[in-house]
Protein backbone atom coordinates (compact mmCIF):
# COMPACT_ATOMS: atom_id res chain seq x y z
CA UNK A 1 0.00 0.00 0.00
CA UNK A 2 2.20 3.34 -1.50
CA UNK A 3 -0.79 5.84 -0.20
CA UNK A 4 -2.90 5.69 2.64
CA UNK A 5 -4.88 8.83 4.08
CA UNK A 6 -8.13 9.87 5.01
CA UNK A 7 -10.18 11.22 1.74
CA UNK A 8 -13.10 12.25 3.26
CA UNK A 9 -15.03 12.40 6.65
CA UNK A 10 -18.93 12.13 6.84
CA UNK A 11 -21.48 13.16 9.60
CA UNK A 12 -24.90 13.34 9.96
CA UNK A 13 -27.21 16.34 9.92
CA UNK A 14 -31.29 16.59 10.20
CA UNK A 15 -33.42 16.66 6.86
CA UNK A 16 -33.96 20.04 5.28
CA UNK A 17 -30.96 21.90 7.02
CA UNK A 18 -28.77 22.30 4.26
CA UNK A 19 -29.14 26.58 4.90
CA UNK A 20 -28.18 25.68 8.93
CA UNK A 21 -24.87 23.76 7.53
CA UNK A 22 -23.95 26.38 5.29
CA UNK A 23 -24.26 29.25 7.92
CA UNK A 24 -21.70 27.31 10.22
CA UNK A 25 -19.30 25.82 7.91
CA UNK A 26 -18.69 28.37 4.98
CA UNK A 27 -20.15 31.78 6.78
CA UNK A 28 -18.32 30.68 9.98
CA UNK A 29 -15.80 28.42 9.67
CA UNK A 30 -14.82 29.82 6.59
CA UNK A 31 -14.85 26.29 4.41
CA UNK A 32 -15.04 25.82 0.74
CA UNK A 33 -18.19 24.11 -0.20
CA UNK A 34 -17.83 21.56 -3.27
CA UNK A 35 -20.54 19.97 -5.31
CA UNK A 36 -21.39 16.54 -4.93
CA UNK A 37 -21.15 13.63 -7.94
CA UNK A 38 -24.42 14.47 -10.11
CA UNK A 39 -25.04 10.51 -9.26
CA UNK A 40 -25.85 11.61 -5.89
CA UNK A 41 -27.96 14.87 -6.85
CA UNK A 42 -30.83 13.15 -5.61
CA UNK A 43 -29.55 13.18 -2.20
CA UNK A 44 -29.58 15.54 0.65
CA UNK A 45 -25.77 16.14 0.82
CA UNK A 46 -23.71 19.51 1.30
CA UNK A 47 -19.86 18.44 0.88
CA UNK A 48 -16.97 20.24 1.82
CA UNK A 49 -13.07 20.73 0.53
CA UNK A 50 -10.55 20.47 3.57
CA UNK A 51 -7.23 20.47 2.52
CA UNK A 52 -6.47 17.42 0.56
CA UNK A 53 -9.67 15.80 2.07
CA UNK A 54 -13.52 16.45 2.38
CA UNK A 55 -16.17 16.83 4.64
CA UNK A 56 -19.48 15.41 4.13
CA UNK A 57 -22.61 16.13 5.90
CA UNK A 58 -25.42 13.85 4.93
CA UNK A 59 -29.44 13.92 6.26
CA UNK A 60 -30.11 11.16 8.66
CA UNK A 61 -32.91 11.69 11.05
CA UNK A 62 -32.23 10.49 14.94
CA UNK A 63 -29.21 9.71 15.07
CA UNK A 64 -27.93 9.99 18.65
CA UNK A 65 -25.43 12.70 18.81
CA UNK A 66 -23.24 12.83 22.07
CA UNK A 67 -20.80 10.25 21.66
CA UNK A 68 -16.94 10.91 21.90
CA UNK A 69 -17.20 10.61 17.84
CA UNK A 70 -15.88 13.51 16.05
CA UNK A 71 -13.36 14.94 13.68
CA UNK A 72 -10.32 17.07 13.96
CA UNK A 73 -9.63 20.43 12.19
CA UNK A 74 -5.93 21.71 12.06
CA UNK A 75 -5.75 25.33 11.52
CA UNK A 76 -2.75 27.91 11.50
CA UNK A 77 -4.36 30.54 13.82
CA UNK A 78 -6.10 28.38 16.89
CA UNK A 79 -7.56 31.56 18.67
CA UNK A 80 -8.63 33.48 16.03
CA UNK A 81 -10.81 30.33 15.16
CA UNK A 82 -12.04 30.42 18.76
CA UNK A 83 -12.86 34.09 18.61
CA UNK A 84 -14.70 33.91 15.29
CA UNK A 85 -16.83 30.68 17.00
CA UNK A 86 -17.34 32.56 20.31
CA UNK A 87 -18.60 35.68 17.92
CA UNK A 88 -20.72 33.14 16.00
CA UNK A 89 -22.14 32.29 19.18
CA UNK A 90 -20.65 28.81 19.20
CA UNK A 91 -19.90 27.58 22.59
CA UNK A 92 -15.93 26.40 23.27
CA UNK A 93 -15.51 23.73 25.31
CA UNK A 94 -11.93 23.42 27.04
CA UNK A 95 -10.74 19.76 27.17
CA UNK A 96 -7.28 17.80 28.43
CA UNK A 97 -4.30 19.77 27.38
CA UNK A 98 -1.88 17.74 25.05
CA UNK A 99 1.89 19.11 24.38
CA UNK A 100 2.51 20.41 21.21
CA UNK A 101 -1.18 20.48 20.32
CA UNK A 102 -3.36 23.16 21.78
CA UNK A 103 -7.08 22.16 21.04
CA UNK A 104 -10.81 23.29 21.59
CA UNK A 105 -13.95 21.58 20.85
CA UNK A 106 -17.00 23.10 19.80
CA UNK A 107 -20.21 21.70 18.40
CA UNK A 108 -21.92 21.97 14.62
CA UNK A 109 -25.61 23.13 14.90
CA UNK A 110 -26.06 19.57 14.72
CA UNK A 111 -24.55 18.16 17.88
CA UNK A 112 -21.34 16.87 15.98
CA UNK A 113 -18.48 17.00 18.35
CA UNK A 114 -15.63 18.98 16.30
CA UNK A 115 -11.67 19.26 17.86
CA UNK A 116 -9.96 22.33 16.79
CA UNK A 117 -6.10 22.46 17.11
CA UNK A 118 -2.98 23.40 16.02
CA UNK A 119 0.14 21.50 15.56
CA UNK A 120 3.46 23.35 17.81
CA UNK A 121 5.51 20.45 17.75
CA UNK A 122 5.19 16.53 18.05
CA UNK A 123 3.55 15.44 21.51
CA UNK A 124 5.63 11.88 21.61
CA UNK A 125 8.96 14.04 22.16
CA UNK A 126 7.84 16.74 24.37
CA UNK A 127 6.17 14.14 26.65
CA UNK A 128 10.12 12.26 27.04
Amino acid sequence: MSRLRIQHVSVPRPSGSADQARRFYTDVLGLEEVSPPKALAHLDLVWYRIGDGELHLFAEDGADQRSGRHFCLEVDDLEAVRARLTAAGVAVEETIPIPGRPRFFCRDPFGNQIEVTTITGDYRSLEA
